[in-house]
Order: structure tokens, then sequence, then C-alpha cells
């Protein structure tokens, strides 16, 4: 098939989506698929190969521009182009608030409303283009924030339209009133033309067909995966009990959690580490000098150490020096690929019995569950780990051989394409073909 595949940029941080969207990507094309991968709103920041087009879509720029005034609605398109520029994208999302909820609400609704909405002009310009050069037989959202593109898509394209959910609700939920209403109306106004919901969990799956008021059939989860190449056991303990945390450095990933409950495990273990890598957005970076402050003042500092926007070999190493992990969302996480991650190298997990986090560990078995919001429950359980460093091993060693043979990014890859290639049979048959 030719499958094109749409990802949202993160402003110059790597996020799950962008990852989880590139190594998908590249697994399509390694079984004989003409798959190729097209950002939105600014360039895409991976750890592997970025297998995307260089030319970036819906730039988050001209969209501002196009939400603020009527005139950037008629511009020319060689202005477009200037605006559009990788560079210039890179350099002002290092300023702008460009993934913050709450900041974003009438743009969001806007996107949603496709070409009802302010940036239509640029959807007529990644269509154009589509239907130039690539031809694809499938499309492939890569969230429902994306769900507005789709009624034009298919017009114009005659293709099916499939689209993954993968943690928009917590997104839709962030915006400021009435623009948070009127996002979740328009969301499950146009569900409908969408052919296929890919979830990345059987959970988020559930919470997103409620939601929205998705009917059964057209959802088909599909658990992530990785590319495991590279993920390889520490042939040796740490020199000391190690704690990580790998997400994105904010409240809501359960960061000060952790830390208290570090503060805990400190009491019973006086040699404990904590480990804090991860994506680290600009407007986090008060929130973590201020953790470090606190920390400073109360003799820890020496003891915790944080590694921002870490490559892939850096993250690699860095779970290598772990002895157990935990990322303590507040949230109900849609999947969560620091897991395997971690698990594939050998780490067992910690994490809150809530969101995905329990069918993920009980289908790899890798890690232990603690109640949500609770630092002494986590303390508890991470204490447990640390002192039985025979379980902690046989969680590690379960964990990685269970990833390796169901969480990898080929499965994933051969899964998706068989929902995108039922998705194909089912237009066929819906137009008498």
């Amino acid at each position: 098939m030719t499958i094109v595949q749409l990802t949202p940029g993160a402003a110059g941080m790597h996020c799950g989506g962008c990852m989880r969207d590139n190594a998908i990507v590249t697994a399509l094309r390694k079984l004989g698929h003409d798959a190729l991968m097209v950002p939105l709103y600014t360039p895409l920041t991976t750890d592997e190969t970025d297998t995307s087009s260089t030319k970036v879509f819906f730039g988050g720029l001209n969209v501002w521009l196009q939400q603020q005034a009527g005139i950037f609605r008629r511009t020319p398109k060689w202005l477009d182009n200037r605006f559009d520029s990788p560079a210039l994208l890179n350099f002002i999302s290092r300023f702008a608030g460009m993934t913050r909820p709450e900041e974003l609400g009438e743009m969001t609704v806007s996107m949603l409303l496709g070409e009802d909405g302010r940036q239509a002009k640029e959807l007529d310009k990644l269509i154009e283009f589509l239907k130039s050069g690539v031809k694809p037989e499938v499309v492939c959202l890569s969230n429902a924030l994306l769900i507005g593109m789709a009624r034009k898509l298919k017009a114009e394209l005659s293709v099916p339209v499939v689209c993954t959910l993968q943690g928009e609700d917590s997104f839709v939920d962030g915006l400021p009133e009435p623009h948070r209403t009127k996002a979740w109306e328009t969301l499950i106004a146009r569900a409908a033309e969408i052919d296929a919901f890919i979830p990345v969990s059987r959970y988020y799956g559930e919470v997103m067909r409620e939601r929205m008021k998705l009917e059964a059939d057209r959802i088909k989860p599909v658990w992530n995966g990785i590319d495991v190449s590279g993920y390889t056991p520490s042939e040796r303990e740490p020199e000391a009990p190690t704690i990580g945390f790998l997400s994105h450095m904010i409240p809501a990933k359960g960061l000060p959690i952790l830390v208290d409950a570090f503060k805990l495990v400190r009491e019973k273990i006086p040699n404990a580490r904590l480990r804090v890598g991860g994506s680290l957005p600009p407007q986090s970076r008060a929130y973590v000098d201020k953790l470090q402050q606190d920390l400073k003042r109360e003799g820890l500092a020496a003891a915790v150490d944080f590694q921002p926007n870490l490559s892939r070999e850096e993250k690699v190493r860095f779970l290598q020096s772990l002895s157990v992990l935990s990322v303590p969302a507040t949230y109900g996480e849609a999947f969560g690929l620091y897991l395997l991650e971690a698990l594939a190298c050998g780490v067992p997990v910690v994490q809150p019995r809530h969101g995905a986090f329990p069918e993920i560990i009980e289908a790899t078995g890798g890690g232990v569950l603690c109640e949500p919001g609770s630092a002494r429950d986590l303390s508890d359980k991470l204490i447990g780990l640390l002192q039985d460093p025979a379980r902690r091993r046989s969680l590690g060693t379960g964990g990685r051989e269970r990833v390796l043979a169901h969480f990898t990014v080929e499965r994933a890859a051969r899964e998706v394409a068989d929902v995108f290639a039922w998705a194909k049979e089912n237009q066929k048959g819906r137009n008498g073909q």
C-alpha cells in the first residue's frame, strides 16, 4: 500500500507520538509498503532516523497567523513557504507555547473544524501535495485532534482515513472553556468521517469509545511497539540502588510524587540515587529549577541528577544505569513507551494502578503497581524491589522476554497494516466495488 502518515511535531521536544509514528513508518517500509510521514506544525524530533518529508504542512507560524487575522488566510504561496521554513519553525518553537492546551483553545477548535476552520487554506495545500505526488491509498492521522481534515481528504483523494488514538483526552480536557466543550462536541460530530480508529491500548480504546461515542467495530486496538535493537541489559548492577524517571519533566507525569517518594526511600536506603531523564519543555524549566533547589535545601542534590533531551544512545545508557524505573503519572496514560524501553533493558517498573499501566504490566509481567498519587505507597514498592535483587532481576528478565516477543515495532506495524487493509476493503464494499 501507499500510506501517508500525518504527524504533528512537538515544538522541538521528543514526544511519544512522534517516536511511535516514526518507528511504525520505518517498519512499514521494511514490510514492503510505500510509507511517508508528513510533519505538521513543526519539524519532528525523534531519537531514531527521521523518516518524515522535509516539507512541513500546517506550519505553526502560518496556522497561528491565520487564526489571528483574515489577511493571512489570503497570503501568496511564496510568503507561506517562508513562514514554513523548518529553521524558522524550530527557532520560534523554543519560545512559544505551541503544545500547551491552556493557550490553544480557539485554535484547536478551528483545526477540528477542518475546511470550515480558519486554516482551510493549509488543508488545501496539503491535499494539492498529496494529489500531485504521493497519491496515497490510505491516510493515517496521528491523533484525533487532526480529525477535521478527514472529510475533505476523503472527498478529494477517495481514500480511507484512519486515526490513531494516543492520549488526546488529557489535552482536550486542559483547554479553557468554552473551547473544551466545543472541542468534544466537534470530535464527536467529526468521528463519523473516520474509517477506523487505532487506540494504542485496550484501555484507551474504551476511554475514547465512550467519550467520542464510537461504534465498537471501528475500534481496532494495536499495542505500541519499539525497535528493540540496542536495548540490552547492563552486565552489572548499578553501584548504588538507582531509581529512574524517563518522560516529560512536567508535574502531570508525576515527577513531584516520585521526588517525595525518593525522600522516603532514602530514609530506609541512605545510598539510593534518583536519575531524571526525558524532554524538558521551555515552560518547565522554572519548575525543574525549583525542584532542584528544594533537593539542594534538603541535602539531596548530590543524590539526584537531571538529564534532559537524551539521544537514543544516551537513553539506553541511562536505562542501563537504573535498578528500577517509575513514571507515576497523575492522569490516565494511553500507553507509556518508556515502560517498553525500560523493560527491554531488563529494568523493572513501578507504576500507578490506573490508565493503561495495569494492562501493560499484566501483559509484560515486568513490574508492580502502586496506589495512584501516593508517594508513601510508591516508596514502599520501590523499597521492596530495591531490597530484593532476586525479584528485581526476575521481573526485569521476564519483562524483557515478553517485550521482545510481543511489543516489537515489527509486530505493531503488521497489525497497523492489517487495519489499513481492512479500511480499504471496507471502503470498497461501501462503494459497491
